[in-house]
Protein backbone atom coordinates (compact mmCIF):
# COMPACT_ATOMS: atom_id res chain seq x y z
CA UNK A 1 0.00 0.00 0.00
CA UNK A 2 2.82 2.40 0.90
CA UNK A 3 4.65 1.61 -2.32
CA UNK A 4 1.50 2.29 -4.35
CA UNK A 5 0.97 5.61 -2.58
CA UNK A 6 4.58 6.62 -3.23
CA UNK A 7 4.20 5.91 -6.94
CA UNK A 8 0.95 7.89 -7.02
CA UNK A 9 2.63 10.73 -5.19
CA UNK A 10 5.49 10.78 -7.68
CA UNK A 11 3.02 10.95 -10.56
CA UNK A 12 1.19 13.82 -8.88
CA UNK A 13 4.50 15.62 -8.38
CA UNK A 14 5.42 15.21 -12.06
CA UNK A 15 1.94 16.41 -13.09
CA UNK A 16 2.19 19.45 -10.83
CA UNK A 17 5.61 20.37 -12.21
CA UNK A 18 4.53 19.83 -15.81
CA UNK A 19 4.61 23.12 -17.73
CA UNK A 20 1.75 22.08 -20.02
CA UNK A 21 -0.45 21.34 -17.01
CA UNK A 22 0.46 24.69 -15.48
CA UNK A 23 -0.34 26.47 -18.76
CA UNK A 24 -3.67 24.65 -18.97
CA UNK A 25 -4.53 25.76 -15.43
CA UNK A 26 -3.80 29.37 -16.39
CA UNK A 27 -6.01 28.98 -19.48
CA UNK A 28 -8.85 27.62 -17.33
CA UNK A 29 -8.54 30.57 -14.94
CA UNK A 30 -8.77 32.97 -17.88
CA UNK A 31 -11.79 31.04 -19.20
CA UNK A 32 -13.37 31.32 -15.75
CA UNK A 33 -12.89 35.10 -15.85
CA UNK A 34 -14.49 35.23 -19.30
CA UNK A 35 -17.47 33.22 -18.03
CA UNK A 36 -17.97 35.68 -15.20
CA UNK A 37 -17.87 38.55 -17.69
CA UNK A 38 -20.27 36.79 -20.05
CA UNK A 39 -22.91 36.56 -17.32
CA UNK A 40 -23.07 40.36 -17.12
CA UNK A 41 -24.57 40.60 -20.63
CA UNK A 42 -28.30 40.29 -21.14
CA UNK A 43 -27.77 38.22 -24.30
CA UNK A 44 -26.14 35.50 -22.17
CA UNK A 45 -29.55 34.48 -20.78
CA UNK A 46 -30.02 32.32 -23.89
CA UNK A 47 -26.91 30.34 -22.97
CA UNK A 48 -27.46 30.08 -19.22
CA UNK A 49 -27.52 26.31 -19.33
CA UNK A 50 -24.20 26.06 -21.21
CA UNK A 51 -22.58 28.72 -19.02
CA UNK A 52 -23.68 26.90 -15.87
CA UNK A 53 -22.27 23.61 -17.16
CA UNK A 54 -18.97 25.30 -18.07
CA UNK A 55 -18.85 26.95 -14.65
CA UNK A 56 -19.37 23.57 -13.02
CA UNK A 57 -16.60 22.09 -15.15
CA UNK A 58 -14.22 24.90 -14.15
CA UNK A 59 -15.07 24.39 -10.47
CA UNK A 60 -14.46 20.63 -10.69
CA UNK A 61 -11.17 21.17 -12.51
CA UNK A 62 -10.00 23.60 -9.83
CA UNK A 63 -10.92 21.02 -7.21
CA UNK A 64 -8.95 18.36 -9.10
CA UNK A 65 -5.95 20.67 -9.48
CA UNK A 66 -5.82 21.56 -5.79
CA UNK A 67 -6.10 17.86 -4.86
CA UNK A 68 -3.18 17.09 -7.19
CA UNK A 69 -1.05 19.75 -5.52
CA UNK A 70 -1.98 18.52 -2.05
CA UNK A 71 -1.29 14.89 -2.94
CA UNK A 72 2.10 15.82 -4.43
CA UNK A 73 3.39 16.99 -1.05
CA UNK A 74 5.51 14.50 0.88
CA UNK A 75 3.72 15.55 4.03
CA UNK A 76 0.12 16.72 3.77
CA UNK A 77 0.52 19.59 6.23
CA UNK A 78 3.46 21.00 4.24
CA UNK A 79 0.94 22.18 1.68
CA UNK A 80 -0.52 24.68 4.15
CA UNK A 81 2.88 26.08 5.16
CA UNK A 82 2.93 28.24 2.03
CA UNK A 83 0.70 31.27 2.02
CA UNK A 84 -0.12 31.01 -1.70
CA UNK A 85 -1.28 27.40 -1.25
CA UNK A 86 -3.63 28.49 1.54
CA UNK A 87 -4.89 31.30 -0.68
CA UNK A 88 -5.63 28.90 -3.55
CA UNK A 89 -7.29 26.43 -1.19
CA UNK A 90 -9.62 29.11 0.21
CA UNK A 91 -10.55 30.31 -3.30
CA UNK A 92 -11.32 26.77 -4.49
CA UNK A 93 -13.36 25.89 -1.41
CA UNK A 94 -15.28 29.18 -1.72
CA UNK A 95 -16.09 28.29 -5.35
CA UNK A 96 -17.96 25.19 -4.13
CA UNK A 97 -20.79 27.37 -2.79
CA UNK A 98 -23.84 26.41 -4.89
CA UNK A 99 -24.93 29.11 -7.30
CA UNK A 100 -28.48 27.85 -7.86
CA UNK A 101 -29.72 28.75 -4.38
CA UNK A 102 -31.47 32.12 -4.67
CA UNK A 103 -30.31 33.22 -1.22
CA UNK A 104 -26.65 32.40 -1.93
CA UNK A 105 -26.48 33.30 -5.61
CA UNK A 106 -25.00 36.79 -5.03
CA UNK A 107 -22.38 35.51 -2.58
CA UNK A 108 -21.51 32.62 -4.89
CA UNK A 109 -21.02 34.95 -7.86
CA UNK A 110 -18.87 37.31 -5.83
CA UNK A 111 -16.72 34.42 -4.62
CA UNK A 112 -16.26 33.17 -8.17
CA UNK A 113 -14.94 36.60 -9.19
CA UNK A 114 -11.95 36.05 -6.89
CA UNK A 115 -10.93 32.93 -8.84
CA UNK A 116 -9.17 35.29 -11.25
CA UNK A 117 -6.72 36.10 -8.44
CA UNK A 118 -5.35 32.56 -8.73
CA UNK A 119 -3.31 33.85 -11.67
CA UNK A 120 -1.20 35.68 -9.10
CA UNK A 121 -0.31 32.48 -7.26
CA UNK A 122 0.59 30.62 -10.47
CA UNK A 123 2.73 33.26 -12.18
CA UNK A 124 5.97 34.05 -10.29
CA UNK A 125 6.26 37.56 -11.75
CA UNK A 126 2.81 38.47 -10.45
CA UNK A 127 3.71 37.04 -7.04
CA UNK A 128 6.77 39.29 -6.93
CA UNK A 129 4.70 42.33 -7.88
CA UNK A 130 2.03 41.65 -5.26
CA UNK A 131 4.56 40.84 -2.54
CA UNK A 132 6.46 44.05 -3.36
CA UNK A 133 3.23 46.05 -3.19
CA UNK A 134 2.26 44.62 0.19
CA UNK A 135 5.73 45.07 1.68
CA UNK A 136 5.92 48.62 0.32
CA UNK A 137 2.80 49.75 2.16
CA UNK A 138 4.48 50.42 5.56
CA UNK A 139 7.24 52.51 3.94
CA UNK A 140 4.78 54.30 1.66
CA UNK A 141 2.69 55.10 4.74
CA UNK A 142 5.29 57.65 5.88
CA UNK A 143 5.29 59.27 2.45
CA UNK A 144 1.48 59.32 2.53
CA UNK A 145 1.58 60.95 5.98
CA UNK A 146 3.93 63.65 4.68
CA UNK A 147 1.63 64.13 1.67
CA UNK A 148 -1.33 64.56 4.02
CA UNK A 149 0.56 67.26 5.93
CA UNK A 150 1.32 69.11 2.67
CA UNK A 151 -2.31 68.70 1.55
CA UNK A 152 -3.52 70.06 4.89
CA UNK A 153 -1.22 73.09 4.81
CA UNK A 154 -2.12 73.98 1.23
CA UNK A 155 -5.82 73.36 1.89
CA UNK A 156 -5.73 75.74 4.86
CA UNK A 157 -3.97 78.40 2.78
CA UNK A 158 -6.36 77.89 -0.13
CA UNK A 159 -9.40 78.06 2.13
CA UNK A 160 -8.22 81.32 3.71
CA UNK A 161 -7.32 82.95 0.38
CA UNK A 162 -9.81 81.60 -2.15
CA UNK A 163 -13.04 80.93 -0.18
CA UNK A 164 -14.39 84.31 -1.29
CA UNK A 165 -13.55 83.55 -4.93
CA UNK A 166 -15.26 80.15 -5.12
CA UNK A 167 -16.83 78.83 -1.90
CA UNK A 168 -17.89 75.64 -3.71
CA UNK A 169 -14.24 74.65 -4.15
CA UNK A 170 -12.60 76.41 -1.20
CA UNK A 171 -15.41 76.88 1.33
CA UNK A 172 -13.70 74.92 4.14
CA UNK A 173 -10.58 72.86 4.65
CA UNK A 174 -12.29 69.55 3.81
CA UNK A 175 -13.63 70.80 0.48
CA UNK A 176 -10.29 72.48 -0.19
CA UNK A 177 -8.47 69.15 0.28
CA UNK A 178 -10.83 67.52 -2.22
CA UNK A 179 -10.13 70.35 -4.64
CA UNK A 180 -6.40 69.87 -4.16
CA UNK A 181 -6.82 66.16 -4.85
CA UNK A 182 -8.47 67.16 -8.11
CA UNK A 183 -5.49 69.41 -8.85
CA UNK A 184 -3.00 66.66 -7.96
CA UNK A 185 -4.70 64.25 -10.39
CA UNK A 186 -4.72 66.93 -13.13
CA UNK A 187 -8.51 66.74 -13.44
CA UNK A 188 -9.32 70.13 -15.07
CA UNK A 189 -6.95 71.78 -12.60
CA UNK A 190 -6.32 74.70 -14.94
CA UNK A 191 -9.99 75.72 -14.64
CA UNK A 192 -9.55 75.96 -10.87
CA UNK A 193 -6.36 77.98 -11.27
CA UNK A 194 -7.80 80.42 -13.80
CA UNK A 195 -10.78 81.15 -11.52
CA UNK A 196 -8.53 82.24 -8.69
CA UNK A 197 -6.11 84.07 -10.99
CA UNK A 198 -8.89 86.50 -11.91
CA UNK A 199 -8.72 87.84 -8.34
CA UNK A 200 -5.15 86.80 -7.38
CA UNK A 201 -2.97 86.97 -10.51
CA UNK A 202 -0.02 85.33 -8.76
CA UNK A 203 -2.02 82.38 -7.42
CA UNK A 204 -0.41 80.20 -10.08
CA UNK A 205 2.58 79.96 -7.72
CA UNK A 206 0.30 78.21 -5.21
CA UNK A 207 -0.76 75.56 -7.75
CA UNK A 208 2.60 74.96 -9.39
CA UNK A 209 4.45 74.48 -6.10
CA UNK A 210 1.72 72.13 -4.89
CA UNK A 211 1.83 70.08 -8.11
CA UNK A 212 5.63 69.96 -7.99
CA UNK A 213 5.58 68.55 -4.46
CA UNK A 214 2.74 66.05 -4.85
CA UNK A 215 2.82 64.93 -8.49
CA UNK A 216 6.59 64.89 -8.95
CA UNK A 217 8.41 64.59 -5.63
CA UNK A 218 6.11 62.38 -3.56
CA UNK A 219 4.92 60.26 -6.47
CA UNK A 220 8.51 59.49 -7.48
CA UNK A 221 9.35 58.69 -3.87
CA UNK A 222 6.58 56.07 -3.84
CA UNK A 223 7.74 54.65 -7.16
CA UNK A 224 11.28 54.43 -5.81
CA UNK A 225 10.08 52.56 -2.72
CA UNK A 226 8.14 50.04 -4.81
CA UNK A 227 11.08 49.50 -7.19
CA UNK A 228 13.47 48.97 -4.27
CA UNK A 229 11.20 46.38 -2.68
CA UNK A 230 10.60 44.71 -6.06
CA UNK A 231 14.34 44.35 -6.56
CA UNK A 232 14.70 42.71 -3.15
CA UNK A 233 11.74 40.40 -3.79
CA UNK A 234 13.16 39.41 -7.18
CA UNK A 235 16.52 38.61 -5.58
CA UNK A 236 14.78 36.54 -2.90
CA UNK A 237 12.83 34.64 -5.58
CA UNK A 238 16.04 33.91 -7.48
CA UNK A 239 17.75 32.67 -4.32
CA UNK A 240 14.80 30.38 -3.59
CA UNK A 241 14.72 28.96 -7.12
CA UNK A 242 18.54 28.80 -7.42
CA UNK A 243 18.47 30.59 -10.78
CA UNK A 244 19.37 34.09 -11.85
CA UNK A 245 22.07 36.63 -11.11
CA UNK A 246 21.30 36.88 -7.39
CA UNK A 247 21.60 33.10 -6.98
CA UNK A 248 24.94 33.09 -8.82
CA UNK A 249 26.30 35.90 -6.65
CA UNK A 250 25.12 34.09 -3.52
CA UNK A 251 26.76 30.85 -4.72
CA UNK A 252 30.04 32.67 -5.47
CA UNK A 253 30.02 34.23 -2.00
CA UNK A 254 29.51 30.84 -0.39
CA UNK A 255 32.37 29.39 -2.45
CA UNK A 256 34.63 32.27 -1.49
CA UNK A 257 33.81 31.76 2.19
CA UNK A 258 34.59 28.04 1.90
CA UNK A 259 37.85 28.74 0.06
CA UNK A 260 38.83 31.30 2.69
CA UNK A 261 38.17 28.78 5.46
CA UNK A 262 40.22 26.14 3.61
CA UNK A 263 43.12 28.59 3.17
CA UNK A 264 43.00 29.41 6.88
CA UNK A 265 43.18 25.71 7.75
CA UNK A 266 46.09 25.18 5.34
CA UNK A 267 47.96 28.15 6.84
CA UNK A 268 47.41 26.83 10.35
CA UNK A 269 48.66 23.36 9.31
CA UNK A 270 51.75 24.84 7.63
CA UNK A 271 52.45 26.98 10.67
CA UNK A 272 52.11 23.95 12.93
CA UNK A 273 54.49 21.94 10.72
CA UNK A 274 57.07 24.77 10.83
CA UNK A 275 56.89 24.87 14.62
CA UNK A 276 57.23 21.08 14.82
CA UNK A 277 60.27 21.07 12.48
CA UNK A 278 62.04 23.59 14.72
Amino acid sequence: MTQYWNRLQDRMERLRANKLFETFVIAVIIASALLIGAKTYEESSRFDRWINWLDLGVTLFFLFEIVVRMAAEKRFLDFFKKGWNVFDFVIVVASLVPINDSEMVLIARLLRVFRVLRLVSLIPELRILLAALVKSIPRMGYVALLMFIIFYIYAAIGSFMFSGVDPVLWGNITIAMLTLFRVATFEDWTDVMYDTMEVYPYSWIFYLTFIFLTAFVFLNMMIGIVLDVMQKESAAEQLESGEGEAAEVHWMRERMVLMSEQLDRIERQLGQQDRDSR
